[in-house]
């Protein structure tokens, strides 16, 4: 897979309706698929989510447009092999990097969609996202690495500009969020908070620096995130 990374330091999300014809054309397969799913997994829950159409990349702007659709739909459309072209899952990811350099990432709790993936804290953007009419990421992003580790906006310094990090029909818009703690310092406060949580989108913190620390469980989205910001260090 081809992997491109885009800085960018605006984004112009645009949220409207749209008719997808993958998810009318085969509602009764997906709707089979996800009562399969959930037979397996009773916590996923059928929202309403958004997903994007027409990607751009245009000096230091990313521009796409984004519409509405069910989970069941997203997940059906994503395990199936990605079969409309048209549509990407375009998603903002928190990395949390601490004082001596390494990368916080969370592996997935088994109750989740994604059962085992290790990434940095993100998630399909839904209603909550919207703000008069366009895709707010980084209130996602805020959002997202709260409710998975407990950090707050005041334990890190978010950086002002964004990696997009495009990979097949995938485009993680990732903030950097430097934290200034060490990396085991950070792993044992989010490891605390997770015990304390009834019910824990992660299952364990991993720590990363570079290659060598890598898993097969890391999408390539991330790995690729992680090797760029090394070359940029040298």
């Amino acid at each position: 897979m081809t992997i491109a990374i885009h800085r960018v330091t605006r984004l112009e999300l645009t949220v409207r309706p749209w008719r997808w014809a993958f998810a009318e054309k085969r509602r009764g397969e997906i709707d089979a698929y996800f009562a399969a799913l959930r037979a397996r997994t009773p916590a996923l829950w059928n929202g309403r989510v958004l997903l994007g159409r027409n990607p751009a990349f245009e000096r230091n702007c990313f521009r796409a447009e984004y519409f509405e659709t069910d989970f069941a739909n997203f997940l059906a459309w994503r395990d199936w092999g990605f079969p409309d072209e048209e549509v990407f899952n375009g998603f903002g990811m928190g990395a949390l990097r601490c004082s001596d350099g390494l990368f916080v990432l969370g592996e997935m709790a088994a109750s989740t969609a994604n059962a085992g993936r290790i990434y940095f804290p993100s998630g399909t953007p839904d209603l909550a996202d919207v703000r008069e009419g366009a895709l707010d990421i980084a209130g996602s992003i805020l959002r997202e690495v709260e409710e998975e580790t407990g950090l707050d906006p005041s334990t890190y310094r978010s950086d002002p500009g964004w990696y997009c990090v495009v990979a097949g029909p995938s485009i993680a818009v990732i903030q950097l969020l430097d934290v200034c703690v060490p990396g085991e310092a950070l792993r044992a406060r989010i490891t605390h908070t997770l015990a304390g949580q009834a019910a824990p989108e992660l299952s364990a913190i991993h720590l990363v620096r570079g290659r060598a620390d890598f898993s097969p469980a890391m999408p390539a989205f991330v790995t690729a995130f992680i090797d760029h910001m090394a070359a940029m260090a040298v």
